[in-house]
């Protein structure tokens, strides 16, 4: 029996800083000869990687692996402060692309730190994300991946050596709700004075993304999340299709691993790291004989200008531009370069960046 209807999760796919980063990282492409390196991938989807690869980009689990005086981006997840400090000796250009997001969990791990609270982190074992966040105040932070977790914790003593401890507690921004949710209660539970962020540290791209497919998982008879196995929205994204009422729920990296045997109602959906090419690939191999629909629950409209030391690069380049072609440039913010490059930038998805690169390649 074919597939009769295909329900679309949105938001899906790109988010805010998915977007920032591999623009950021294609205008890179764009200034520097090849190669141009990048540690770690710059976002955890196969098939970005690779359209950079053909660009003669050059992914890196160490810096050290980078020549003096190239120019490298430093990916999305987040680095450690010490990866950071070493990306920028040795005369190389370094772009650090990191989320906003995972900014504000690190600046909250080092406020916290300092004021001499333990820090419980909610995240995974290993994955970028919660290494790079880590490692903003090792000796301050314990690992939690499951309820058990705040069970095994040992007591600390408070910053006196006597009293209650002091505990605070964040997550990595790419975790789903459940994953999380369990684990603050247990938390709470036993660290009565916990200090939690006003704000949530899970990532509203995430968020948002999870609540469109718990919208739709009791309607479908299928859900396909399209991501990488690497990446831990993706992971999420399908843990959430079962636990709200989908009974079959299938990761594909792209269209050709889809099963032959769907039938009825299919909903789709992508993480966060997900090209929207491979949802539309996706949608054109089921084939629905009754149409495609969108289940929306909200739009996202936000925004993450490009980092700033790439902004700078940017500017310079088309200021010494202007010069050499007699072109007056008026000042960054008046009109001139700066406004010009973040106007491109603004006005352009990363989708339409990754379309121009493959029809290079």
């Amino acid at each position: 029996m074919p597939v009769e209807r295909v329900i679309l999760a949105e938001p899906r796919g790109f988010c805010a800083g998915v977007e920032k980063a591999i623009k950021a990282l294609a205008w890179m492409v764009r200034v520097f000869e090849p190669p141009v390196y990048c540690y770690h991938e710059i976002v955890h989807n196969r098939h970005v990687v690779d359209q950079f690869v053909a660009q003669g980009v050059v992914f890196v689990d160490d810096v050290s692996e980078v020549p003096p005086g190239a120019p490298l981006m430093l990916s999305a997840h987040g680095s450690a402060p010490a990866v950071v400090d070493a990306a920028r000796t040795e005369g190389r250009v370094v772009v650090d692309a990191v989320c906003p997001l995972v900014t504000k969990v690190h600046h909250e791990l080092k406020v916290r730190a300092r004021k001499g609270y333990t820090v419980l982190y909610v995240g995974h074992h290993g994955h970028e994300e919660a290494v790079g966040t880590m490692a903003v105040a090792p000796e301050s932070v314990r690992l939690l991946e499951r309820v058990g977790d705040v069970d095994d914790l040992e007591m600390v003593p408070g910053p006196d050596g006597a009293g209650e401890p002091m505990m605070a507690l964040l997550a990595q921004t790419t975790l789903s709700h459940d994953e999380w949710a369990d684990i603050v209660d247990r938390a709470r539970e036993r660290f009565p004075d916990l200090w939690m962020p006003n704000r949530s540290d899970l990532c509203f791209a995430t968020t948002n993304r999870q609540a469109a497919l718990k919208a739709l998982a009791g309607r479908c008879d299928a859900i396909v999340v399209i991501g990488s196995e690497n990446s831990s929205n993706t992971v999420a994204l399908t843990k959430v299709a079962l636990a709200f009422g989908c009974p079959r729920v299938i990761r594909v990296n792209d269209a050709s691993e889809l099963p032959d045997d769907l039938s009825g109602t299919v909903g789709v959906t992508a993480g966060a790291s997900a090209p929207e090419s491979l949802v539309e690939a996706v949608v054109a191999h089921l084939a629905p004989t009754s149409g495609v629909e969108s289940s929306s629950v909200t739009v996202e409209e936000e925004y993450f200008p490009p980092p700033p030391e790439l902004r700078e690069l940017l500017r310079g380049l088309e200021s010494a531009l202007g010069l050499l072609n007699a072109v007056p440039i008026g000042p960054a913010g008046g009109g001139g370069a700066g406004d010009r490059v973040l106007a491109e930038d603004r006005n352009t998805a990363a989708a339409d960046v990754l379309e121009r690169m493959a029809s290079l390649s």
